[in-house]
């Protein structure tokens, strides 16, 4: 793989992570009702559970849905279940409890790097960086692309749990809380949006 091509893996990588979507939208209400610490393993299974799914998708997963057609209606139709229950859980989550203390808990790292398989832009991701460019350098380009997003995923995810813990600050009183868990919620149910068009 090339200079010129590296880069431009590099930009798009930065772009389609850093943007807004299922992940950072958790990662951000993870950071703010559970803060750093706590959201660690969340974030982490979401930037190597990501780097996992590209690697299969670019050694030939992503043809399985060119023979069998019905799994990606079952993929669309786990991906709404799952997104539903997510946003269900951020809507309700309940931070403080009475005594100060968290009520619930974050995705844990398994389950942040299984999500990333039914997570409709994580399967649009890994489908266009895995075809525009690891087909040049076969599976080494695979390898390549993984770790680029690996390292970017790290970088995004960090910045949005961060970016949730300064947010925090201005949302102490449990009602503030409660309204800013309730659009969060929201926002992810309409990440669905485009899936649900096609």
């Amino acid at each position: 793989m090339n200079v010129n091509l590296l880069s431009a893996l590099v930009g798009f990588s930065i772009v389609t992570l850093f943007t807004p979507g299922p992940n950072n939208l958790m990662l951000m209400a993870s950071g703010i009702n559970f803060g750093y610490r706590r959201t660690l393993p969340h974030l982490l299974g979401v930037a190597f559970g990501f780097a996992v799914m590209l690697t299969a998708v670019g050694l030939g997963l992503a043809q399985v849905f060119t023979v069998v057609p019905a799994l990606r209606l079952v993929l669309k139709a786990v991906s709404v279940v799952f997104m539903l229950w997510l946003a269900w859980k951020i809507a309700t989550e309940h931070a403080p409890g009475v005594e100060g203390k968290t009520v619930g808990r974050p995705l844990r790292f398994g389950q942040a790097a299984a999500f990333q398989w039914v997570n409709p832009k994580a399967w649009a991701i890994a489908i266009t960086a895995t075809s525009a460019y690891a087909p040049v350098a076969g599976s080494l380009g695979v390898a390549i692309v993984a770790v680029v997003f690996c390292l970017t995923g790290l970088a995004s995810s960090n910045t949005w749990v961060l970016a949730g813990r300064a947010v925090a600050r201005f949302l102490r009183d449990p009602r503030h809380l409660r309204r800013f868990n309730i659009v969060m919620a929201l926002l992810l149910v309409l990440t669905l949006v485009p899936l649900l068009q096609h």
